[in-house]
């Protein structure tokens, strides 16, 4: 879901990990890029009405004004969106290289999205 809100507001390089095997803190992470920060805030605005619409309950948001990152925490999921330069600056995929990728949209059947994979 999130990452389909980010695609909607065409943003870029938009990667979901499934990180519950190598993480004690979250099952999925979302991430994603954004040319300007106008852009960005859009990105961000539209995943947090999709996750509203939904009824899912944000844990955290931070870097709305000033960071070039902004990160939502769902609990379950956790999505960075990033403006380019500080996207390839902290290199997440990096950092989490070893967890599997998984394909959305969100109506690809389940078993191409990863087992268990939720909504957010």
């Amino acid at each position: 879901m999130a990452a389909q809100a980010a695609e909607s507001k065409k943003g870029r390089r938009l990667v979901v990990l499934d990180v519950r095997e190598i993480s004690q803190v979250t099952d999925f992470l979302v991430i994603g890029s954004a040319d300007n920060r106008v852009q960005l805030r859009a990105i961000a605005d539209a995943t947090l009405e999709r996750f509203r619409e939904q009824g899912i309950r944000i844990h955290h948001e931070e870097g709305y004004d000033r960071t070039g990152w902004i990160l939502l925490d769902c609990g379950d999921v956790v999505v960075h969106y990033f403006l380019e330069e500080r996207r390839e600056f902290y290199a997440l995929e990096r950092l989490w290289g070893d967890a599997p990728r998984v394909a959305f949209p969100a109506d690809a059947p389940l078993e191409s999205r990863g087992k268990g994979a939720p909504e957010a």
